[in-house]
């Protein structure tokens, strides 16, 4: 009897413990989170505040993005990620628009709905950005984004 009593307080532990987590528990990669529509909250470039950036849309479909403004295409192209390091990386190969051929190498991070980009497109010779904040003179622009 007292197999019997310890079995059965034992199984539901072990059907809580065994079932698969529910989709919303379960992170989604970096690249299919990103999907859809951001617009700019805030931005700064080499330090200082970049109001007219403010605005910008930044839209992610599978490997290609675009960034425009008042429904006009400003630049677009593909992107890749790396997520296996820490902060993210992205990089923008730029298809279209007038920094057309350049890449921009970037770090990213996405939390509760907010997403947050620092890239080197101000000087594409500048090295990838390694913390969210830009200086004066580093080339870099980082960027706030919300749904």
């Amino acid at each position: 009897m007292r197999l019997f009593q310890y079995g059965a307080l034992m199984l539901p532990a072990f059907v809580l413990l065994g079932m698969p987590a529910r989709a919303a528990d379960v992170e989604q990669p970096l690249a299919t989170s990103l999907e859809g529509d951001w617009t700019a909250v805030t931005a700064e470039r080499n330090g200082a505040a970049a109001g007219e950036l403010v605005g910008n849309r930044l839209a992610f479909d599978e490997d290609r993005f675009r960034i425009s403004r008042d429904n006009q295409a400003i630049y677009g192209g593909g992107f890749t990620l790396n997520s296996e390091v820490s902060p993210a990386q992205i990089d923008f190969a730029i298809g279209e628009g007038a920094a057309r051929g350049q890449s921009w190498l970037g770090i990213v991070r996405l939390e509760h709905e907010v997403l947050t980009i620092c890239d080197n497109a101000p000087d594409p010779k500048a090295p990838r950005p390694t913390g969210f904040a830009t200086s004066a003179g580093s080339g870099h622009v980082c960027l706030t984004f919300k749904r």
